[in-house]
């Protein structure tokens, strides 16, 4: 693969919105529920800890969408891919282990 093509922004967009929701409705949760006099205290942590995953959720999601859609424009047919496994030599299974043997 000599150059990754670039994903869809709005499929990526798309896809993260809902996750995005859900993480801003834990962050309200992790606030609200906090105890009065320690919000910050109470809810730092764990804020930090759903931003930090959405953060690593919507760059793996990213990241697979570019590599998806270099690999969904590369046709399968036009005999530029490997040999079949019986034309690279492969060794049947009794034979690799007399082999390993010797």
């Amino acid at each position: 693969m000599d150059r990754l093509l670039t994903m869809d922004k709005e499929q990526f967009v798309a896809r993260m919105q809902q996750e995005m929701r859900r993480t801003l409705e834990r962050i309200a949760d992790a606030v609200n529920d906090a105890p009065t006099g320690r919000v910050i205290s109470g809810s730092e942590a764990q804020v930090r800890d759903l931003v930090a995953e959405f953060r690593r959720q919507a760059f793996e999601t990213a990241v697979q969408m570019r590599v998806d859609s270099t690999e969904s424009s590369f046709s399968p047919s036009g005999g530029r891919g490997r040999p079949a496994e019986a034309e690279q030599g492969a060794v049947a299974p009794q034979h690799a282990e007399r082999q390993r043997a010797d």
